[in-house]
């Protein structure tokens, strides 16, 4: 008895041992990635390190801010101070927390819109692009139609007609409208990979249209379906912002466009206060450029003709040498 629970002990600490070792390896393979991704491809540093400095801004607002932003803590239009270090707002609110908290609120709507959208988008491009005939045909349609319409117009429109609305209707609002450009750009290329040879292999083999959907094209699919949603969630935030100075969202809420929309109500620029308007506009810009910078090192490392870094340089190394030889013969 003794020695079948020695031999089942030692039997479930090789198991654990297996899987640990299994864990680190993975650990370390997604470790490499990371580093490969980034190493040689300055607008992926770059990029990367102001989205990683908005978004700790934006999970640790809490800890972070000094002041309550729905709250009155000081004089109208106070200027930055040890006190307040981004000024106040002309209702006496500090300008700091409310850029912290704004974050939040802006950030959730637009990534929101972004699965949303890039879900749509996947769903209509691949089924488009996969079965093609009707299926195509209909599917094509309805993304014509939807890209027939303007969409930031669109949206002013439907948000008027609804009134003043909150976040979680201008969130649907952009998911639903933003989809279509992704939906064209997926299905053309699932028409490409749809008459490469391991495709036809695995219909021959009799695998299902759902699994090789899901094994065989999406994941040739990862560096434009995320591209595309980077640059969806740039359009959202951008959007989002532009309702909110319009006077179309909920002026109550602590977003980027709600301060704009105070600001530009209070004329900021116009009584010297500055920062009250400057502070959600750098927000904005800064965040933007670092999605659009990491979008373009996506491009730098997934298209062969825009790729950079080290192995480029030593192709380039390569080729001189290579000409030289040739020229000495």
């Amino acid at each position: 008895m003794d020695k079948l629970i020695n031999t089942t002990s030692s039997s479930a600490h090789a198991l654990t041992k297996r899987e640990s070792k299994f864990s680190w390896q993975q650990i370390k393979k997604t470790l490499g990635k990371a580093y490969a991704f980034f190493y040689g491809n300055p607008p992926a540093i770059i990029g990367g390190l102001l989205l990683s400095i908005v978004l700790a801004g934006a999970i640790f607002a809490p800890v972070l801010a000094t002041h309550n932003p729905e709250k009155r803590v000081a004089r109208p239009h106070q200027p930055p101070s040890a006190e307040h270090y981004l000024g106040t707002t002309r209702s006496g609110r500090d300008v700091y927390s409310q850029v912290l908290y704004g974050a939040r609120k802006s950030l959730s709507v637009a990534i929101s819109a972004g699965v949303i959208a890039m879900s749509l988008a996947v769903i209509v491009g691949v089924s488009s692009g996969y079965f093609g005939g009707k299926i195509d045909d209909r599917l094509n349609f309805l993304t014509n139609v939807f890209l027939v319409f303007p969409q930031l117009p669109l949206l002013i429109v439907l948000a008027a007609f609804l009134g003043q609305v909150g976040s979680l209707v201008i969130t649907i609002l952009l998911g639903v409208t933003s989809w279509p450009w992704g939906a064209r750009v997926i299905r053309a290329q699932t028409m490409a990979i749809r008459s490469k040879e391991f495709i036809i292999s695995a219909e021959v083999m009799g695998e299902s249209k759902i699994r090789i959907i899901l094994v065989e094209i999406l994941p040739n699919l990862v560096s434009i379906v995320f591209g595309g949603f980077l640059g969806t969630v740039i359009y959202a935030m951008g959007s989002e912002a532009g309702l909110g100075i319009l006077g179309l969202g909920d002026a109550t809420e602590v977003s980027w466009g709600s301060m704009l929309y105070w600001a530009q109500t209070s004329s900021s620029l116009y009584t010297g206060a500055w920062w009250e308007m400057l502070v959600p506009a750098m927000a904005l810009a800064i965040t933007g450029g670092a999605l659009a910078l990491i979008n373009m090192s996506i491009d730098q490392v997934s298209n062969p003709k825009l790729r950079t870094g080290p192995h480029i340089k030593l192709w380039h190394q390569l080729k001189k040498e290579a000409d030289k030889r040739r020229g000495l013969r």
